[in-house]
């Protein structure tokens, strides 16, 4: 791609409220407008907010500059949620030259794997896809077995290692720098979340979107018609595994519905400078409690 892109050159999916396909009743989210019994994302979160013309100017700025700071060693790592999906139609619009990669862990929802070949046909991007060794995650679930996450806080970390990380230190080998949809307002480990960070690992990790609100999100997919995954409008608002998320209740964290059955921090690791240190020692680290749902917070 080169030059910007207007948004007339992008014609919308399904119309305004696209991806609109969930019903309210599974759950009831603790974001604003929750209550308003609208059935969409778009309808319960999207609002205009003052200030949201310069935070978009400025994750543009931070997005070309990282274009032309790193060049081909710069490449979005997309999880497919609804943030990612608008840092890539930032990407798309402004024709930055910074490629797309995501991880497919074996347990993704198959609304979230949906997206791959929509980026495809909206923006003709190629999002390429790292998926964990087979061995590794065959010998992982022998051992444990499908759904060892819920037995404990430790062999949950080992299930995201063999099916997020490893794959994640291949997507980013030789790469400089990598763009993520971190936001301040996600997490209480994620206040401090700075335009651009060292990743620990000599790289460097830029989040255009880290100033934004929940409300700028969905206004700007509202305005640009940004294609997304439909289990936003079933109150997920953090969509991982599929065994690992399920929708936020009334009064619940952003964050809530990923690994809910944890007293944990709520991350993966694959940023691990957003992630709560570990406990003084593991061995007295106590089980975690199995879920007694996965469909759905009630109220």
């Amino acid at each position: 791609m080169s030059g910007e892109v207007s948004s007339l050159d992008f014609a919308p999916i399904g119309g305004a409220s696209e991806g609109a396909s969930g019903s309210a009743s599974a759950g009831v989210s603790a974001l604003p407008g929750a209550d308003a019994g609208v059935g969409s994302a778009i309808g319960l979160y999207a609002r205009k907010t003052a200030g949201f013309d310069e935070r978009v100017a400025r994750t543009v700025e931070v997005l070309k500059q990282a274009a032309a700071d790193f060049g081909p060693g710069a490449l979005q790592s997309t999880s497919l949620g609804v943030e990612d999906m608008v840092i890539t139609d930032l990407i798309a619009r402004h024709g930055l030259p910074i490629a797309l990669s995501t991880l497919d862990t074996g347990k993704l929802h198959a609304e979230t794997l949906a997206l791959i070949p929509r980026i495809h046909d909206r923006y003709g991007i190629e999002v390429e896809v790292f998926a964990p060794v087979n061995e590794q995650v065959v010998h992982f679930v022998r051992a444990n077995g499908e759904e060892p996450m819920y037995r404990s806080v430790e062999l949950r970390k080992a299930c995201c290692g063999v099916r997020k990380l490893e794959p994640l230190s291949r997507m980013l080998a030789g790469r400089t720098a990598w763009i993520t949809g971190l936001r301040r307002e996600q997490s209480a480990n994620r206040a401090e979340v700075p335009f651009r960070e060292d990743d620990g690992q000599g790289r460097t990790k830029v989040n255009p979107l880290a100033e934004w609100s929940w409300a700028d999100v969905w206004h700007y997919v509202q305005q640009h018609v940004v294609p997304y995954n439909p289990l936003h409008d079933q109150f997920m608002p953090s969509i991982g595994c599929a065994p690992c998320t399920r929708a936020i209740a009334v009064g619940e964290d952003f964050r809530a519905g990923r690994w809910w059955w944890e007293d944990s921090s709520k991350e993966c690791g694959l940023h691990a400078t957003h992630t709560e240190p570990d406990r003084a020692s593991t061995e007295s680290e106590p089980e975690a409690s199995p879920p007694t749902s996965t469909s759905g917070a009630q109220a």
